[in-house]
């Protein structure tokens, strides 16, 4: 019998095995985070809501910025037309990003939110109504096998035990028989030893056998029930990654706005506009409006009339393309009652074409230096700071030249023809167009 027992088999590994008691926890345990999973992904779903909304701001913001900058800037024609195409494409690109806002938190948010109120229920005691029932399941399907495995372990524990004592045993006895100091009675007693040992590692072999065998014919009902348990769990999880996927969807369909009509539209109007676009369109309306194709009052012999005043009319603004400009007895007047920002071809102003041989245009100050006036007392302590936004040429003597960037003075408010009195910072005073400059 002293060969039955192999001390290493009382280390066996432990297993990580579901079916080892307690092993069960981690079904439990994953309904609780099914609950956690939920507020991950509204968090998850408001995070990309915010994104949504800054970049719908961002593109108005940019939009309205751009807009106002191409219309007071020098393009013109219908290449202006399709530049402002772009900012009406972010418009419109940013209500469908509000649309992807709104979606999110009202449809998708909400889902998330009512699908984890009707599938997990909280108790007085914390935790979830699921988990508890699946916790209960698994104890009672448990408990039974559970206690005939203690049972089995401890028998099998004594006999164990019990092969020690006999294997320990049957060395003294032979290790005696080499002494010559042990006596015969001694060796009986030894021998007798051997034999209760062995005794007794059969009736603990024989215990741990039958314990076996209970445990053995527990086990499959044992498992059925653990797998009966499980089963109403992997029906709660299976709806869980149901309704995950069913989610995931409805986020993908608001996010992607290939698939919505609108967001191709705009694009469609976009490249409509661009090519829409001609150079020789744009070209013919400058000549006509500022080169060799505008009228021209020439020059012709005039009786001398005292009810007529030889003076200069003062410049006008000439409108943009759309606009148009008429001329009107001696004088080019601009039609329409919008006042349009200064373009580029607002630089070659409309004058009367009342010129007298002697007769220069009138200077906005008396005195004049270097093609300007000089700063007087008066206007040296007033005026509000302004900053050019595009560069500009001075077209006569009284206007002043600028560079985008630079900061000037202004000194009188903007007049109906669209020019402002300012001062550069060496000290000249001069005319401007008002919407060349923005407020510091």
């Amino acid at each position: 019998m002293s060969g039955s027992y192999d001390e290493s088999a009382s280390f066996e590994e432990a297993t990580d095995s579901f079916w080892e008691v307690g092993n069960y926890k981690r079904a439990v345990k994953r309904i609780d985070d099914g609950h956690r999973l939920c507020n991950d992904l509204m968090n998850c779903i408001q995070e990309r809501a915010k994104i949504e909304k800054a970049y719908s701001q961002q593109l108005t913001e940019w939009s309205k910025r751009w807009r106002q900058l191409v219309e007071k800037g020098p393009q013109y024609g219908s290449v202006e037309r399709a530049w402002l195409a772009m900012m009406t494409e972010a418009d419109k690109v940013s209500e469908l990003h509000q649309e992807v806002k709104n979606g999110l938190l009202n449809e998708d948010l909400e889902k998330v939110k009512n699908w984890q109120k009707d599938s997990y229920h909280k108790q007085m005691m914390g935790g979830f109504k699921e988990a508890k029932e699946a916790d209960e399941g698994f104890k009672k399907a448990q408990k039974p096998w559970a206690k005939k495995l203690k049972e089995m372990e401890t028998a099998k524990k004594v006999y164990h035990m019990a092969c020690k004592e006999e294997k320990l045993a049957s060395t003294r006895e032979a290790n005696s028989k080499a002494e010559a100091s042990v006596t015969p009675d001694q060796q009986k007693k030894l021998h007798e030893k051997v034999d209760k040992c062995k005794q007794d590692v059969q009736k603990a072999k024989e215990k741990y056998e039958k314990a076996l065998d209970e445990l053995s014919k527990c086990t499959p009902q044992y498992m059925e029930h653990m797998e009966q348990v499980f089963d109403q769990c992997q029906q709660l999880e299976e709806k869980r990654l149901s309704f995950l996927k069913e989610v995931l969807m409805d986020i993908k369909r608001h996010l992607n706005l290939t698939e919505n009509q609108s967001y191709a539209t705009v694009y469609w109007e976009l490249e409509r506009t661009i090519n829409a676009a001609s150079a020789q369109e744009d070209l013919k309306w400058f000549s006509n409006n500022h080169g060799p194709g505008m009228h021209m009052n020439w020059p012709q012999f005039e009786e001398y009339n005292p009810d007529v005043s030889h003076t200069v009319t003062k410049r006008e603004k000439v409108k943009k393309p759309n606009e148009g400009v008429s001329a009107v007895g001696d004088h080019v007047v601009a039609q329409g009652g919008d006042r349009g920002s200064v373009s580029s071809y607002d630089r070659n102003q409309a004058y009367s074409a009342e010129w007298s041989d002697d007769e220069q245009p009138a200077s906005h100050s008396g005195n004049e230096t270097n093609g300007g006036t000089n700063p007087t007392e008066e206007d040296s302590g007033k005026g509000v700071r302004v900053r050019a936004l595009y560069d500009y040429d001075g077209q006569e003597q009284d206007e002043l030249s600028f560079k985008a960037g630079d900061e000037l003075t202004k000194l009188e408010d903007e007049d109906e023809q669209g020019w402002c009195k300012g001062r550069l910072d060496c000290g000249r005073l001069g005319l401007y167009p008002a919407n060349y400059v923005e407020p510091i």
